[in-house]
């Protein structure tokens, strides 16, 4: 749980970073989440979403991504019917993160000269201590990345190393959504059609007879396909749409 001194946290290199090396997949976040599991000392994570819009009591949180221990399966929904409510009201009016003891545990994580800048759930609804840290992107979406274990007890410094990794996680998650939306709006059903075909191994004469277009058609639609994708060439684009979830 070492940090560096003078470290800045989510200066500009580390935003770059995020702009830059942009994800492909959520399978692409487990090693980021792992990290930062190992880094706190937890024994699980999940990222939640928060859905909807207006007062709380029309928004939920919908878990992305967990990795709760074999001893704490189904805890995601246990986790939102304990403090669901208070995090949704938490995030509108707030970004300090948020902790509480479990009622195995019932030592609350973190150093007490930092608890001024934590809010305190109430304690023991849940097994296990952990800490959540909100993030608000605006229009982009908001949620929550919560960490948990029986003996949390990080450094002031790994609070705030962990709050900046979550910022950049689910930038990385919410953005996954957003690109797959417009990636979807600008291909057309051909594109798509061509696409499944060429990978499920046809080539373009074969494609052009499936579908009853001409092979230079067929080429004119997996080029713009293989364009909107941001690919260098058809394999590329036809890896990127089986990963998010375009054709199978």
């Amino acid at each position: 749980m070492g940090h560096q001194p003078g470290r800045v946290i989510g200066g500009t290199d580390q935003m770059r970073m995020v702009r830059v090396n942009r994800i492909s997949s959520r399978s692409d976040l487990f090693p980021r989440l792992i990290a930062m599991q190992k880094l706190a000392d937890a024994q699980g994570f999940a990222v939640f979403r928060v859905s909807g819009s207006g007062v709380p009591a029309k928004q939920r949180l919908i878990c992305e991504l967990e990795n709760w221990t074999p001893a704490n399966a189904g805890f995601g929904k246990a986790f939102i019917d304990a403090y669901g409510e208070a995090l949704l009201d938490h995030i509108d009016r707030s970004l300090l993160p948020l902790f509480w003891a479990g009622s195995h545990d019932r030592t609350a994580p973190g150093p007490a000269d930092f608890s001024p800048f934590m809010v305190r759930l109430k304690d023991g609804m849940v097994p296990f201590s952990g800490l959540a840290f909100p993030v608000r992107l605006g229009a982009i979406g908001n949620g929550f990345v919560v960490l948990t274990g029986d003996d949390l007890d990080p450094l002031s410094d790994t609070i705030i190393e962990l709050h900046g990794r979550c910022c950049n996680v689910m930038i990385d998650l919410l953005s996954l959504d957003e690109r797959r939306a417009a990636a979807t709006e600008a291909l057309s059903e051909r594109e798509i059609a061509c696409l499944q075909l060429a990978g499920d191994g046809r080539i373009s004469e074969e494609i052009a007879d499936k579908l009853g277009l001409s092979v230079h058609t067929v080429n004119a639609y997996l080029g713009s396909a293989t364009i909107k994708l941001d690919s260098v060439n058809r394999i590329q684009a036809i890896a990127k749409a089986i990963r998010l979830g375009y054709i199978s």
